[in-house]
């Protein structure tokens, strides 16, 4: 979920652009780069999905609006790719060829007003049933600059921790990641088609939520770990998503029964858990509570890395009541940022925080910093703001290229980073 910061120009919208080439002619070659927000940013579009939440969402709502890309000429090439692919698969005549119908933005909505996600969808139709429908949600566009941010600080942090990224890369390391907050699914399905080796457990608290996103969204309907009415055909899923399916689990659950209950170490933890009131829940950083104890036990001591979506821009409330417990765990995030990161930073070792470029967030990343702190030959109490930036800068360029990112990772690790104290 995020807030868009008014106060910023849109003036410089091009300036995180993937190709300096492709900016100039007005065509950035990332596919969810902010250039294109405008095509779903606004009001109008079609809602697809409407339905009430009983877990502290509201009104769930996804809003689709046309997208500009892949251009229709583009169209012919993607069919002749998916049906080379579709040629090896068992049973191939009875399935069909797949026909592209087109490519919409999908947004999901809490309570008509919060934008919680924004995914593009390709929608398609067997050939041998011209009544059907399938969504496929696009992998490698991630639509929103926190998730790029979140994505670059978090990859970049796990290099820098010692990880064997091109294991994860190539598949020849399991690599274990944990997304709490599920939305459209945008993240956990980027980082399946970009870690061969990995599995993603995604958790999220509201089947509303789940529904949404599959039903609106183009997320696979495979992926859940519960029983579902959704069409969980594994041909479909396989026509559509090859294996990359395969490395993902989405449950049904509250964060904290999760991972108080889980036995599974886990490399990467995502956190984005905002609810309907645009409130991140008290007891996901509740310095003495389960949650942050738990989660410690379940990150991987030596490397572990964990990244939490933060906004920024939250006026603090003013309640009539002196229960302070009532406040904190009901305040807008904005009042705590603060208290959030030395929560986080009590409980895994270091961490530092980024702005996110058009938006009123930022990362979080937290992390042990052990090998970090190894490899610069400085106690932890020692390092400095320009070191731990140093190390991170140093990283860039091996994540962007092994990962084969759409987007820069530089200008989101160096915007605005400081150390939690």
């Amino acid at each position: 979920m995020w807030r868009l910061a008014l106060r910023k120009s849109r003036s410089g919208v091009r300036r995180l652009c993937s190709s300096s080439s492709a900016a100039v002619r007005g065509l950035p070659t990332d596919e969810g780069d902010w250039a294109y927000a405008d095509e779903w940013w606004g009001d109008g579009g079609h809602t697809v999905f409407r339905s009430a939440s009983e877990h502290g969402n509201g009104v769930v709502s996804v809003v689709s609006h046309p997208s500009s890309r892949p251009a229709r000429e583009q169209w012919p090439a993607i069919e002749r790719s998916m049906q080379r692919y579709q040629e090896l698969l068992p049973n191939f005549e009875n399935a069909g060829k797949l026909w592209i119908l087109g490519y919409q933005w999908r947004v999901l909505h809490f309570n008509d007003h919060t934008r919680q996600s924004t995914a593009k969808v390709m929608a398609a139709y067997r050939e041998s049933d011209p009544h059907s429908l399938l969504l496929m949600q696009q992998p490698h566009c991630l639509a929103v600059p926190y998730l790029k941010s979140v994505v670059s600080a978090g990859l970049t942090t796990l290099a820098s921790s010692g990880y064997d990224i091109y294991g994860a890369v190539t598949g020849s390391k399991s690599t274990r990641v944990l997304c709490i907050g599920h939305g459209g699914g945008s993240l956990p399905l980027f980082l399946a088609s970009k870690i061969k080796g990995a599995k993603i457990d995604i958790v999220e608290i509201d089947p509303v939520v789940i529904t949404a996103s599959v039903q609106a969204m183009g997320f696979p309907a495979s992926s859940l770990r519960e029983r579902s009415t959704f069409d969980r055909s594994a041909n479909a899923d396989e026509l559509l998503w090859g294996s990359l399916h395969h490395r993902l689990f989405l449950h049904t659950s509250d964060a904290e029964d999760f991972v108080r209950e889980s036995s599974d170490i886990y490399d990467l933890v995502f956190i984005d858990a905002y609810d309907g009131d645009d409130i991140f829940p008290w007891k996901l950083w509740d310095p003495q509570g389960a949650f942050l104890e738990s989660l410690r036990s379940r990150v991987n001591p030596a490397h572990g890395t964990v990244v939490v979506n933060l906004h920024s821009d939250s006026e603090v409330l003013g309640l009539e009541t002196n229960d302070h417990s009532i406040s904190q765990s009901i305040l807008p995030m904005g009042g705590y940022v603060s208290q959030v990161c030395k929560a986080y930073k009590e409980h895994f070792g270091m961490a530092y925080l980024v702005s996110v470029p058009w938006l009123c967030n930022m990362t979080l990343v937290s992390f042990s910093g052990a090998r970090l702190c190894a490899d610069l030959c400085v106690d932890r109490q020692d390092i400095d703001k320009n070191r731990v930036l140093d190390a991170l800068v140093s990283k860039c360029h091996l994540v962007e290229d092994l990962f084969d990112l759409p987007f820069p990772c530089l200008p989101y690790i160096k915007r605005g980073l400081v150390l939690v104290d």
